[in-house]
């Protein structure tokens, strides 16, 4: 039919602009298409997932609606669309970002409906059996109101890359980065929900203290590097006050590992990232012991968990324990071994999780290893943009988390 060859003539020339041609270009594309999927054009917004309520363990409760635009999602995705020569697209994105934060930066939301709505009510549908009769099955998402520290790294970050990859800027970009500024320089020192959403009570959360530290360095970037307008010194004093912080109360140094929380002896897979945001390089002895105790404790059949979970944990989230290994985490340790030199481990471990994808080469949001299948939402935006832009750390030895982890050092 004449529609069907037009959608498919289109989604060839769409395909034709990747610019990418390093290893791994099919799954790369493959993954660029799944996320052009998750855009809605209009606005330029990319939903987390198309769908709701697919469990994270069968039978079980961790069920939630993915069907909404995550700030946290921000850096990653515009790198990976970046990378693969999609800057319209991550203007979009970034457009989308700004009118969605429009209004006072402690209105800012951690996820937006794709049009910007921010009103995202949770509700049950206990009529609905679920799939794999998992229960409950919920729209909306309660998570929109929590605070979590992290998505003004994320924001401040993604908006820095933005300007860094030669992306016009837009005046009121660093007029609404500096009211976000004011706002984080009151509240970098209160405990949040961290970045997994937890549901148990806030606390200070490792990483969530990283990336207030990256909002700082990224705010001092803008006046040394783009010659924009700020209070730098008292920005740079708060960026070495946050890192001094972060050494001395998330870091373990009997097990020379950073923690998920300050005085917690939990491990959180989230810590893979501190490399990638400049905080400390791969290399760095607190780094190689924090991958190590991540391999030793959340590493299960050779797929990384978010974080420690069982019942003397179970406080942490107010939720049983129980869920698949989140794919993105185990992109994040791919990482590491790259920016570490272990190029070869990387790529092995890339390598199975390339297995994991289903016949059209999606990625859901979790892999379950005794069940040996995919679970949670699919497709998962999140898990394609860590896949795009592992290829391009392996691919060409300057991908995103070369890139992004080049930053002014606080020590």
């Amino acid at each position: 039919p004449k529609t069907v060859r037009h959608t498919e003539q289109w989604w060839r020339r769409w395909v034709a602009r990747c610019r990418y041609q390093g290893e791994y270009r099919e799954e790369v594309v493959r993954s660029l298409l799944a996320l052009k999927a998750l855009a809605f054009s209009p606005s330029g917004g990319i939903a987390a997932a198309a769908t709701t309520s697919l469990p994270e363990q069968l039978g079980g409760v961790r069920n939630w609606d993915y069907r909404f635009c995550w700030i946290r999602d921000a850096t990653f995705t515009l790198m990976a669309l970046l990378e693969g020569g999609y800057e319209q697209e991550a203007r979009d994105w970034r457009e989308w970002l700004l009118r969605a934060m429009a209004g006072a930066p402690e209105q800012m939301q951690i996820s937006y409906g794709v049009d910007g709505e921010r009103r995202l009510t949770e509700t049950q549908l206990p009529w609905l059996p679920g799939y794999a009769d998992s229960r409950p099955v919920r729209i909306g998402n309660a998570a929109s109101e929590q605070f979590q520290l992290d998505v003004y790294g994320e924001l401040m970050d993604a908006l820095h890359q933005a300007r860094t990859h030669g992306i016009p800027p837009l005046t009121d970009a660093w007029e609404l980065q500096r009211a976000l500024m004011d706002y984080l320089e009151s509240h970098w020192s209160d405990p949040d929900n961290g970045v997994w959403e937890v549901r148990g009570q806030r606390r200070h959360f490792t990483h969530s203290k990283v990336m207030a530290w990256c909002a700082m360095d990224r705010a001092v970037q803008g006046v040394e590097r783009f010659g924009l307008e700020g209070p730098v010194d008292r920005w740079k004093s708060l960026r070495q006050e946050i890192f001094d912080e972060v050494c001395e109360k998330g870091f373990d140094r009997r097990r020379n590992t950073f923690t998920q929380y300050y005085g917690s002896e939990s491990l959180d897979a989230a810590l893979l990232l501190i490399p990638a945001v400049g905080f400390l390089p791969a290399a760095d002895p607190r780094m190689k012991g924090t991958v190590e105790a991540i391999e030793k404790h959340l590493l299960r059949d050779g797929f990384v968990q978010r974080y420690t979970m069982n019942e003397q944990t179970r406080d942490l989230d107010g939720l049983p324990p129980g869920e698949g290994a989140f794919l993105a985490c185990t992109f994040w340790l791919a990482d590491n071994y790259v920016l570490q030199g272990r190029a070869d481990e990387g790529r092995k471990l890339f390598e199975r999780l390339l297995d994991l994808r289903n016949d059209v080469g999606l990625l859901s949001e979790e892999y379950d290893p005794k069940a040996r299948r995919l679970v949670g939402n699919i497709p998962q935006a999140f898990s394609h943009v860590a896949l795009i832009n592992t290829a391009h750390n392996l691919g060409t030895g300057n991908g995103p988390a070369h890139r992004r982890g080049r930053t002014t050092k606080s020590s």
